[in-house]
């Protein structure tokens, strides 16, 4: 590793070369992934303003014989949880969601060069933003993927499986990278 050193008012320094060129890496990879939490809100947002715009509440699209584009309402949280609550869950999920953001940002700012961490990272931070700003310009989240199969009606009213999101989708997808990454870490560290 090369280093230069330098004094200024009479200190030593040494700054290293590789350091210095770390660091500004760590800010390219960090611009990297807010990008892609950005592209997933983007894709959310623009997605859910294209329902909203097209279909009332309730009315959908059937599209193939498992698959239908609706218009969903969504107060409570995955599973339409807390939905009748009265609408306290509204503050709650605003302020979890924040709270999550903000937590996501610090992770992906200490460990910006782990791809497949920071990848579901990114894509939580995406899907989070994406359903907080839903909460705060309606009230609820808009969901309208809804995929319907006969074997699923013993769970879901009709074989319908709970309408989601893009939002969601990144979440999902962030989830299951992040255990990816957990078993892979753990799978490596046992070698």
């Amino acid at each position: 590793m090369a280093a230069t050193r330098s004094r200024s008012n009479g200190v030593r320094r040494v700054h290293s070369a590789r350091g210095s060129n770390s660091h500004g890496s760590s800010n390219a990879s960090l611009a990297l992934w807010l990008s892609l939490a950005a592209l997933w809100l983007m894709l959310d947002q623009f997605t859910k303003y294209l329902i909203v715009a097209t279909y009332g509440l309730g009315d959908g699209t059937v599209v193939t014989g498992f698959f239908n584009v609706v218009r969903v309402h969504n107060y409570g949280a995955a599973f339409s949880f807390l939905s009748h609550a009265g609408g306290w869950q509204r503050w709650l999920f605003m302020g979890i969601g924040v709270g999550a953001a903000a937590f996501i940002v610090w992770m992906l700012r200490t460990h910006p060069h782990q791809k497949l961490f920071s990848f579901a990272m990114a894509s939580l931070l995406g899907g989070a933003i994406g359903n907080v700003l839903d909460r705060v310009w309606h009230g609820y989240v808009v969901d309208f993927l809804d995929f319907h199969w006969r074997w699923l009606s013993p769970l879901f009213v009709g074989g319908h499986f709970p309408a989601f999101n893009v939002a969601d989708t990144a979440i999902t997808i962030g989830a299951i990278c992040l255990i990816l990454d957990e078993l892979f870490r753990v799978r490596s560290s046992s070698r």
